[in-house]
């Protein structure tokens, strides 16, 4: 089977892969809902769902730098990268080791995407549907819930020291979006240092999410923001694609019935 990634590169799949290695923590945890747990064989310190993976499975490093000999000793058929979450120096290196898969997630669809690429790559096509109806299910379902709900202007914080935001070309900024929570910050790309002073005294902003990842922000953060409603957040379920969005829209619904 030709197989053509989401960054463009052709996979040839003449067996099903055995021996998995995963570079990207929800995409981990998809494995797992697939029914792959057997066949992962190596993953980063930060896949914790679910938590016992890491335990059980040969830890290669994170997801910016990694082990490479480890990831060789365990003579994987196939790793799973992400293009934002892995550098090209690390895709580089794997495909020196085997074929590598490299997701580029920007969207419901891109994710949807990776779910069936996935199910034909590892012979679980029916797992895979099964996840992507519950998908489309509960979009379907939060966008009948948020249509007449009122659009907020937001900025979605995801460190601290020096402070950097979620901006445009993000699939946090895309999930933003679904939620009517306008970004003040859409006008730049990427994650972008901004200054908080800025924000406190020129941005018109209604709320202020602090993520939980990949900076742990935490109740004493919120006073350094004096004018605006600011909240701690999920950062998995902004930022996570893969099996955790079948939870996300539930949690998307909590959110805003708290504001």
């Amino acid at each position: 089977m030709l197989l053509t990634d989401q960054i463009g590169n052709t996979l040839n799949i003449d067996a099903t892969p055995i021996r998995i290695i995963s570079l990207v923590p929800s995409q981990t945890e998809l494995l797992y809902d697939l029914g792959l747990e057997d066949s992962i064989v190596g993953l980063t310190k930060f896949c914790v769902h679910p938590i016992h993976l890491k335990k059980e499975k040969q830890i290669v490093g994170g997801t910016k730098q990694i082990n490479l000999d480890k990831i060789k000793a365990l003579k994987p058929d196939l790793i799973l990268c992400n293009k934002e979450e892995n550098t090209q120096a690390i895709v580089k290196d794997c495909q020196s080791i085997c074929q590598v898969h490299v997701s580029d997630i920007f969207t419901i669809k891109d994710c949807v995407e990776v779910v069936n690429q996935y199910g034909q790559i590892f012979n679980k096509i029916d797992q895979a549907k099964v996840i992507v109806t519950k998908i489309e299910a509960n979009v379907l379902d939060f966008n009948n819930y948020i249509k007449d709900k009122p659009t907020l202007k937001v900025a979605y914080f995801i460190w601290k020291d020096p402070w950097m935001v979620a901006a445009n070309s993000t699939f946090i900024n895309y999930l933003l979006e679904l939620n009517k929570f306008e970004n003040v910050y859409a006008n730049l790309s990427r994650y972008p240092e901004v200054s908080i002073e800025e924000l406190n005294n020129n941005l018109s902003t209604d709320l202020v999410l602090l993520s939980s990842e990949p900076y742990p922000f935490s109740d004493k953060h919120k006073t350094e923001f004096k004018n605006t409603k600011t909240i701690l957040v999920d950062g998995e379920y902004f930022s996570w694609y893969g099996s955790r969005l079948i939870l996300a829209f539930n949690y998307f619904k909590q959110l805003r019935g708290s504001l």
